[in-house]
């Protein structure tokens, strides 16, 4: 038996196969493109950065105006680099999803051909090979199954990690705000 049973039924699922690929390429190719103009905007605004404190540091006049123009760094260095983590971690998730989008729309189709030909196979089998046909179903459902189980499981793993992640971005935030307080409270005493 043909998996395709004419010319044109080949050309079609070429056809979508390419298409496929086409989508999951520029689907990667845009999640590189945000990654590249992030990374780049970064880079541009720590140049600036590093300029307008190497300035504030040379422009202390003592020790104790050094330590508070450190201190007054930290706390925006550290929300600079949670948010540069944050966005990273946004573009990779959003890509991650959006591929997943699209195996599953493949899945999908890929489940519907197969679901076709079972049916085809078991219209057309000789006598005699209805369990053998059942198998191969309960084979498939099973497969199927599986396939839902683990996307639930992807799903709610991806779910948890965002949940960590901005708990982790927020208290990691809150530490270094905390630090920069007490440093620059204790340099104000001296």
């Amino acid at each position: 038996m043909s998996l395709f049973t004419t010319p044109e039924q080949f050309a079609a699922a070429n056809k979508a196969s390419v298409e496929a690929l086409l989508s999951l390429a520029n689907t990667a190719l845009a999640g590189a493109e945000r990654v590249a103009a992030l990374n780049l905007n970064t880079a541009r605004s720590l140049l600036e950065d590093s300029v307008n404190n190497t300035k504030a540091l040379l422009g202390a006049k003592d020790v104790q105006e050094v330590v508070a123009v450190q201190a007054s760094l930290a706390q925006p260095n550290v929300e600079k680099v949670v948010s540069y983590s944050r966005s990273f971690y946004e573009i990779s998730a959003q890509s991650q999803e959006e591929v997943a989008k699209l195996l599953e729309a493949q899945y999908g189709e890929f489940q519907k051909t197969v679901a076709g030909l079972l049916d085809q196979a078991s219209k057309n089998a000789p006598a005699g090979s209805d369990v053998a046909v059942a198998a191969v179903k309960s084979a498939f459902a099973a497969a199927n199954s599986a396939f839902d189980s683990l996307n639930k499981a992807a799903k709610q793993v991806a779910e948890i990690t965002e949940a960590n992640v901005a708990a982790a971005t927020n208290a990691t935030v809150k530490a270094v705000g905390a630090t920069t307080a007490a440093a620059s409270a204790a340099g104000k005493k001296k």
